[in-house]
């Protein structure tokens, strides 16, 4: 339980962990709405959905989306407990900015293309913005990773 409070203390930790909490609420929120004259839509982390029927009925069901999200949460969410590793730390934070990019990149790619193709209209949630808020959280922490190391350097190279 100490090693886990230590963690958290660094302010690295606390913005990974906030950039795993805005990529995990991802899962619970719709994307992109897509309505018109056929009914109404949702683009969510599994797949399209129909939300304007009784029952909620999945159109199309999006494999490379969930499996870019959940790769996504779980390499944020494994970078915060490398806190003794920060190079490794600082590789990983490279490659979840990379996935976040593409993440939102094939979002809006998945809701656009899903509209044009039906000929309908869309709209895309407030969610968008929560991978790019991610992206900056990260840098930040990466930011901070690269000052640790560079201290704990120093000190290396004064004994």
């Amino acid at each position: 339980m100490q090693k886990f409070l230590f963690m958290i203390q660094r302010i690295q930790s606390l913005y990974l962990l906030l950039a795993a909490l805005l990529t995990g609420s991802l899962f619970f929120i719709n994307l992109v709405n897509i309505y018109g004259i056929a009914g109404d839509f949702a683009l969510l982390f599994y797949g399209i959905v129909n939300v304007g029927a009784t029952q909620t009925e999945t159109i199309v069901f999006l494999f490379p989306l969930a499996l870019l999200m959940v790769a996504t949460f779980f390499s944020i969410f494994i970078s915060i407990f490398l806190y003794r590793k920060r190079v490794l730390q600082i590789r990983l934070c490279g490659i979840n900015m990379g996935l976040l990019t593409g993440l939102v990149v094939m979002i809006i790619y998945l809701g656009v293309s899903a509209a044009k193709k039906w000929e309908m209209d869309y709209s895309f949630s407030f969610a968008i913005v929560f991978p790019i808020i991610a992206i900056v959280l990260i840098y930040l922490s990466l930011r901070a990773i690269g000052k640790d190391e560079a201290l704990v350097r120093s000190i290396d190279r004064i004994r």
